[in-house]
């Protein structure tokens, strides 16, 4: 589980939330034994998806995050909806990179490509925005993102302390977005603290709470606190859910499992959950492709 503490300030011009996901990134960490560099990435990455996702109005609109890099790490995809699910996966989970100036190298492990984040509201079609990545370091690459698809004008604060027993020590971050109206008077304060502050990880280290690292981004502002929420990392996959999949790849696929494997099976890749289906089972699906 992680809380998502959220804030604002009594003009209604700074908006911050913040979340300490520890849990969250050991959960992914298990599931896909990842090695630190990939813990690193994938956990910064799932901290701020669970971010955005409270950030969604209701709790059946969902988000999905795709990070494609030429390194070797590949990519990442995450996910997570209005109602406190977040989830993902790195597509080579056991990269490992020498450190770089004493850090994990999730730069390095990512390389060049693009950031795509995708939102079903509920509409017709679901809203996509498209950056290339700037850092691959993920948390200037949402920044950006903000700048840039939203035009938001937003500070992003990710990280992941990687143990020597491979899972995290610590984890968390912060986004910070100034609101409509807010003068530049404001994003100056806020860019004065944001400096003077120490890294998320060190925060942590140190045994700040969320209240006081909110306190200290919004330091000459008023704030009041809002209701918060819950986020853990859970999968929401099924039976119906690989069956769509599986129907949409087109009757010539389907038909080629049917006659070459008599049967299929799919692994989630966002948790260990195994779906076996039988030739019956395919031909019903092949009969709903035809149609």
């Amino acid at each position: 589980m992680g809380y998502i503490t959220k804030a604002i300030d009594a003009d209604g011009f700074v908006r911050i939330s913040f979340i300490n996901s520890r849990d969250i990134v050991n959960t992914a960490q298990k599931i896909h034994n990842t090695s630190p560099v990939a813990t690193a990435a994938l956990g910064r990455t799932l901290t701020i998806t669970a971010l955005m996702g409270a950030l969604l109005k209701e709790p059946t609109d969902n988000m999905t995050v795709y990070i494609k890099g030429d390194g070797p790490l590949g990519g990442m995809v995450t996910a997570a909806d209005g109602a406190g699910m977040v989830k993902g996966y790195v597509y080579e989970p056991l990269v490992d990179l020498p450190l770089k100036r004493g850090k994990l190298d999730v730069g390095g492990a990512i390389g060049k490509g693009s950031l795509a984040i995708s939102r079903d509201l509920g509409m017709k079609e679901p809203y996509v925005g498209k950056v290339p990545l700037v850092t691959g370091e993920i948390g200037e690459d949402f920044t950006y993102y903000f700048a840039m698809s939203e035009q938001t004008p937003t500070a992003i604060a990710l990280g992941v302390l990687v143990d020597t027993d491979l899972t995290a020590k610590q984890a968390g971050g912060f986004i910070v977005q100034l609101m409509p109206g807010a003068g530049d008077d404001v994003a100056v304060k806020i860019e004065e603290n944001l400096r003077e502050l120490p890294p998320v990880t060190t925060l942590l280290e140190e045994g700040k709470t969320p209240e006081e690292i909110i306190e200290a981004i919004a330091k000459g502002f008023a704030i009041k606190y809002l209701d918060g929420a819950t986020y853990e990392y859970r999968c929401d996959c099924s039976y119906e859910k690989i069956s769509r999949a599986l129907i949409s790849l087109g009757k010539e696929d389907l038909m080629d499992m049917i006659e070459k494997d008599g049967g299929a099976e799919i692994t989630c890749q966002f948790c260990p959950k195994v779906y076996r289906l039988d030739k019956e089972e395919l031909t019903a699906l092949y009969e709903s492709a035809k149609k």
